[in-house]
C-alpha cells in the first residue's frame, strides 16, 4: 500500500504516525489488549484536545475505557480525577479496578461509609460526595482538572437526580467533565445542554451493542425466537424484522374460544381429530417452572443466566425451588472452590450471626451455582454473589430489578418473567427503557459470540407489545431537578440570591422546560385561527349568541355550583356523625369496598396521627380503623361514608384484642355478627334540590327566554359551535398558563423556598444566618426539619441509643404504608422527642402551604417515618442481632441499608450540633459508634 504513495504522501503519512504516537492516548491504548471500538476512540481524542464529552453507549459496551483515559490524563498532567458513580458498590468496584491499574497509592476511595487514602491524585466517590466537597468549598478540589460522572443518566432519578445537576453546575470552569450514559434517546438535547453550562462539549452516541442480541420467548419445552428476519430479495438485500408467526398463531390459539360440543361447523358437530389436534397444540402451551428454565437454559447452553422478577420474596422463593427440585450447576471442583471462597469473605461475621442470615441456606444455594440478588441482602452477601458469578462459579441469579443499575454482572442470558412489575403505585407494565436496560445485560464481551434475552410466556401475551418493547430504543433523559432547603442556603452564602437564581435557571430541568415553551405556543397560535372559525360558525342573526352561550353557561355552572354544595353539606354531615363514633360502636359501612356490618375499633380523630404518614387530618375527616364482619381490620376514610352513619349497637372491645392476630379477628368478628347481624340499618331520605328554590336560576332561565337568539330555528347548531369555541378558548388559556408556568419555573420555586427561609431567620437577604450555617451542614430529605431540631433543642439530654431512634425517622420511609399497625417506639424520652419532632413537622408543613411549597412537586419536607425508630434503638443500644430483626420484621440487607443512612445523619448532625452547652454532638458520636458494629460494619473495602 505505501509503495502508491508519491514520497511527500509518504513522508506527511509518516509524520501523523509519529504525531500519533506522542499523544497521552497511543500510550494509553497500549495498556489494552484488544482494539478500542471507534466512539471509545472518538472520545478520547476529544478529551485529549481539552474538550468535555458525552458518551452514550449500550451496557456493556465500554463506556469506562473513555472515564479511565480521563484518569490517565489526570495522572500525566500532575493533576487530580474524581471518578463519581451514582452507587456504593460501585465505588467500591471502580476504586479497585483502579488500584490494580495504578497502585494503592495514587487511588483514593471516599464513599458515605469508607475513606481510603483521600489525598491521592485519583479519588473515587459517591457523587453526592462531590456534591457535598463543592458546597464546603473543600480544599481537595484544588488542582481538579477532570471529574468523571459515570451512570450520569441516574440525573432522571426523582429522589436522587438534583445532585447531578447540582455538581455540573457548580464544577469550576478548569475541570474537563465525561459523561458516561446509558443509550437516551434525547443524547443530543443533554449535550446541547452541556455544551451551554460546561463549554465545548463533544456528544459521542454509540447504539451497537458489542455483543448482539437475540431476543426469544420460551413456551412450554420450546425456545422461539421472537423474530423471523426476512430478506427483500429484490436486489437491495435490506433485512426486515417481523414478529414470529409461530408466536403470533400461539397467542391466537390461547385467546380463542376453548371448545364447546354445541359448535358447529358448517352444520356439523366438530370432528374428534380436529378436537384432539387442538387438545395437543393448547398443550405444548405453558409457563414453565423455574427450575425447568434454567435446566431448559443449560440444556440449550444459554448459561450464565440472570433471571429478573421483580419481588424480593419471589428471588429467594426461586432459589428453594431450584434447590428442592435438586438442580446442580456445579462440579465438585467448583463447589470445593465456592466455599472457599465464601468462607474467606465471611470469616468476619460471627458465627451466631451466621444463622441469624440464613447463611447456611445461602452457602447451599451458592455450591449449587444458585443465587438471590437483591437489596433485602446483607451487602456482604449480595457482592459475595457478584464475584462468584463474575467467575462463572454462580450460573444462575435471580435478581430484582436493582442488579441492572450499574453493577458490573454480565451474562450468557437474562431471563423476563414477566412484564409487569409494581412501581410503589400500581402494577404497571415496564417501558421499553427498562426492557432495554435489563436485557442490556445479555452477552459478555470478549467471552459471548451473542447474548440471549429470554422472555417466559404468560397467559393473555401479545408478541407484537413484546416486539415494541424489543424494537424501541425510547429511553429520554428527564431532569428532576427541584431546589431544596440546604441547596438554598449553600448557594446564597456562595453567591448571593442574585446569582443563586441565575445559576439555577442554567439547570437542566429549566433548560428542557424551555424547549417544550416552543411547540406549546405553535400550538396557541394554531388555537386561535381556530377560534376565528368557530366565532363565525355561531354567528346568529338574530342576536350575540356569544352572549346568549354565556347565560346558558352561567346557568350550568350555578347547578352544578349548587349540586356541590349539597354534596359538600351531606360530607359535612358524614363527617361529624364519625366524629362522634366511640370504639366499640357497630356501624353499617354505606358503600365502599368494604360496605356492610362493622366494628369501631378507633374514631381516627385528627390527634391520632401515627405511623409516619399523613393522615387523619380535619380536611380529610375523620379516619375510623374498623373490624368487618368479614375479619379485616381496615382504615376506612371519608369516601366510605356518602351518607351519616349512627351506631345500630355497642359492644365491648377485648382488651387482649389483637388486630394482627388472626384467631382475635375471627373471634371478635363473630361476635359482631352475633350481637348485630341481623340488624337492618335505617335508609337515609334524599333531601328537595337546592336548584329548585335558587333565586338565581330563575333569574338565568329568564334572561335565556327573553334573548332574541332563543327564537333562532338553528339555535343549537350555533350552540354545538359555541360549545366548541369555549372549548378550544379553555384550552388555549391553559396552555397560556402553562407558557407562563414553565418560564422561570426553577427560580421560582427558589424564591418560595428563601422567602420560607427569611421567615424562619435562616437568611436574611444575602446573608446566611447562625442557623442558616448549620442548615447547609445538613443534606438529605428532612433538611429543615433536622435543623428546626437542633434549634429547639429536641434532642438535648438524649443518650446515643435514644437519639439514634429519632434521626431514624429523618432518613425512613416504609417500602408499603400500614395505617393499621402503629410502630412500635422506644419509651421515655424518646418517645417525647419523637412526639415534638413530628409537632415540629405540623408547623413546617403549615408553613410550606402557606408558601406553596408542595411534596408533590418534589419539594418540602414529608412527615418522618417512626417504623425504624425501635430497630435502631435496640441495635444502638447493643441488643443482638436475631433479636432485632426479630422485632423489626426486617431482612438483614434493609437493616443494614437503614443504620448505614441513620450514620450517615448522625455525621451531619454531629458536626453541625452547637458545642458549647449541648449534648447532641458527643451523643451523635457515640451513636454512630453504638450503630457501626457486627453486620453494619461490615465491608469491602477499607
Amino acid at each position: 500500500m505505501t509503495d502508491d504513495l508519491t514520497p511527500a504522501e509518504a513522508y506527511a503519512a509518516a509524520r501523523r504516525r509519529a504525531a500519533e504516537q506522542a499523544t497521552a492516548f497511543a500510550a494509553f491504548r497500549d495498556l489494552y489488549d484488544f482494539e478500542l471500538d471507534p466512539f471509545q476512540i472518538e472520545a478520547c481524542h476529544a478529551l485529549e484536545t481539552g474538550k468535555g464529552v458525552l458518551v452514550a453507549a449500550p451496557t456493556g459496551s465500554g463506556k469506562t475505557i473513555v472515564g479511565e483515559f480521563a484518569v490517565h490524563l489526570a495522572l500525566e498532567q500532575g493533576r487530580k480525577c474524581f471518578y463519581t458513580t451514582p452507587i456504593k458498590a460501585l465505588s467500591n468496584q471502580k476504586y479497585t479496578d483502579l488500584v490494580k491499574r495504578y497502585g494503592p497509592g495514587k487511588v483514593g476511595l471516599l464513599t458515605g461509609d469508607n475513606s481510603v487514602n483521600s489525598d491521592a491524585p485519583v479519588i473515587v466517590m459517591t457523587t453526592e460526595v462531590l456534591r457535598n466537597m463543592l458546597y464546603a468549598g473543600s480544599q481537595a478540589l484544588r488542582g481538579l482538572g477532570y471529574v468523571v460522572m459515570d451512570e450520569v443518566h441516574y440525573l432522571s432519578d426523582r429522589f436522587r437526580g438534583a445532585v447531578w445537576e447540582e455538581v455540573i453546575i457548580h464544577l469550576p470552569e478548569s475541570v474537563t467533565l465525561v459523561s458516561l450514559s446509558a443509550t437516551v434517546s434525547n443524547a443530543e438535547e443533554f449535550g446541547d445542554w452541556l455544551d451551554t453550562v460546561r463549554g465545548d462539549t463533544e456528544v459521542i452516541v454509540s447504539e451497537e451493542r458489542p455483543v448482539p442480541l437475540w431476543q426469544h420467548v420460551l413456551a412450554g419445552r420450546r425456545v422461539y425466537d421472537l423474530f423471523e428476519e426476512e430478506t427483500d430479495h429484490g436486489g437491495r438485500g435490506v433485512t426486515r424484522r417481523e414478529v414470529n408467526p409461530d408466536l403470533v398463531r400461539l397467542a391466537r390459539m390461547e385467546n380463542s374460544r376453548t371448545y364447546n360440543p354445541r359448535d358447529r361447523r358448517r352444520g356439523k358437530m366438530v370432528r374428534e381429530a380436529d378436537r384432539e389436534r387442538e387438545r395437543r397444540q393448547r398443550s405444548r402451551i405453558w409457563t414453565p417452572g423455574r427450575p425447568e428454565v434454567i435446566e431448559r437454559l443449560d440444556a440449550e447452553g444459554l448459561l450464565p443466566a440472570i433471571t429478573f422478577i421483580f419481588s424480593r420474596a419471589g428471588c429467594e422463593a426461586a432459589v428453594q425451588q431450584c434447590l428442592y427440585a435438586g438442580l446442580r450447576l456445579n462440579d465438585e471442583e467448583a463447589r470445593h472452590r465456592v466455599r472457599e471462597i465464601v468462607e474467606e469473605r465471611t470469616a468476619s461475621i460471627p458465627p451466631e450471626d451466621l444463622h441469624v442470615l440464613g447463611y447456611y441456606e445461602w452457602l447451599e444455594g451458592l455450591e449449587r451455582g444458585i443465587a438471590a440478588h437483591h437489596a433485602g441482602m446483607l451487602p456482604t452477601f449480595k457482592e459475595v454473589v457478584e464475584e462468584l458469578f463474575v467467575r462463572g462459579l454462580v450460573k444462575a441469579v435471580f435478581a430484582t430489578e436493582t442488579l441492572a443499575l450499574g453493577i458490573n454482572m454480565p451474562a450468557r442470558s437474562v431471563v423476563l418473567e414477566k412484564l409487569v412489575k409494581w412501581n410503589g403505585e400500581q402494577h404497571a407494565d415496564i417501558t421499553p427503557g427498562e426492557y432495554t436496560q435489563l436485557t442490556g445485560r445479555a452477552g459478555r464481551r470478549g467471552i459471548d459470540v451473542e447474548g440471549h434475552a429470554v422472555v417466559l410466556w404468560q397467559r393473555g401475551m401479545d408478541p407484537t407489545h413484546l416486539a415494541g418493547l424489543a424494537g424501541t430504543r425510547t429511553y429520554p433523559l428527564r431532569s428532576s431537578f427541584k431546589p431544596s432547603y440546604n441547596m438554598a442556603v449553600n448557594l446564597v452564602d456562595q453567591f448571593g440570591r442574585h446569582r443563586s437564581r441565575e445559576l439555577l435557571e442554567t439547570s437542566f430541568a429549566q433548560f428542557q422546560a424551555d424547549r417544550s415553551v416552543v411547540g406549546i405556543s405553535r400550538q396557541v397560535q394554531r388555537n386561535e385561527e381556530g377560534l376565528e372559525g368557530y366565532r363565525q360558525g355561531m354567528t346568529c342573526h338574530l342576536g350575540d349568541f356569544e352572549e346568549y352561550a354565556r347565560l346558558r353557561r352561567e346557568l350550568k355552572d350555578r347547578e352544578t355550583e349548587l349540586a356541590k354544595q349539597g354534596a359538600a353539606q351531606r360530607r359535612a354531615a358524614a363527617a361529624t356523625a364519625l366524629e362522634r363514633l366511640k370504639p366499640g360502636d357497630v356501624i353499617h359501612v354505606p358503600t365502599g369496598k368494604f360496605a356492610g356490618l362493622a366494628l369501631v375499633l378507633d374514631p381516627g380523630l385528627p390527634a391520632g396521627r401515627s405511623n409516619g404518614h399523613r393522615g387523619f387530618e380535619h380536611q380529610d375527616g375523620p379516619r375510623p380503623l374498623v373490624l368487618t364482619a368479614e375479619r379485616q381490620v381496615k382504615r376506612l376514610a371519608s369516601i366510605d361514608f356518602p351518607v351519616p352513619v349512627e351506631p345500630l349497637e355497642r359492644m365491648r372491645i377485648p382488651r387482649s384484642f389483637n388486630p394482627r392476630s388472626p384467631q382475635s379477628r375471627r373471634d371478635l368478628a363473630s361476635a359482631l355478627r352475633t350481637k348485630a347481624g341481623h340488624i337492618e340499618p335505617e335508609r337515609h331520605r334524599r333531601q328537595r334540590s337546592a336548584a329548585a328554590d335558587d333565586r338565581e336560576i330563575s333569574r338565568l332561565r329568564t334572561a335565556l327566554r327573553a334573548h332574541p337568539c332563543h327564537g333562532c330555528d338553528e339555535r343549537e347548531d350555533h350552540a354545538r359551535w359555541a360549545e366548541r369555541y369555549h372549548r378550544l378558548q379553555r384550552d388555549t388559556r391553559q396552555l397560556e398558563r402553562r407558557i407562563e408556568g414553565r418560564t422561570n419555573t426553577i427560580a421560582r420555586t427558589f424564591d418560595r423556598i428563601v422567602a420560607l427561609l427569611t421567615e424562619l431567620d435562616y437568611l436574611r437577604a444575602d446573608e446566611v444566618t447562625e442557623h442558616g450555617k448549620r442548615l447547609a451542614r445538613l443534606y438529605g430529605e428532612l433538611d429543615l426539619l433536622a435543623s428546626e431540631c437542633l434549634r429547639e433543642r429536641v434532642w438535648e439530654g438524649l443518650d446515643p441509643a435514644e437519639l439514634a431512634a429519632c434521626v431514624s425517622a429523618l432518613v425512613y420511609e416504609a417500602r408499603q404504608s400500614d395505617d393499621a399497625v402503629v410502630p412500635k417506639v422506644p419509651s421515655g424520652r424518646a418517645k417525647a422527642a419523637l412526639g415534638e419532632m413530628v409537632r415540629i413537622w405540623g408547623r413546617l408543613d403549615a408553613l410550606e402551604e402557606e408558601f406553596r411549597i408542595h411534596q408533590a412537586e418534589g419539594v418540602g419536607q414529608r412527615e418522618p417515618d417512626l417504623g425504624f425508630a425501635w430497630a435502631a434503638h435496640q441495635w444502638a443500644s447493643g441488643k443482638g442481632l436475631d433479636e432485632v430483626l426479630r422485632e423489626a420484621e426486617m431482612p438483614a440487607g434493609d437493616f443494614v441499608r437503614w443504620c448505614k443512612q441513620v450514620i450517615d445523619v448522625l455525621g451531619q448532625i454531629a458536626a453541625a450540633a452547637p458545642t458549647e452547652n449541648s449534648t447532641v454532638a458527643k451523643s451523635a458520636r457515640k451513636a454512630v459508634d453504638g450503630l457501626l458494629r457486627g453486620v453494619v460494619a461490615y465491608s469491602s473495602v477499607g
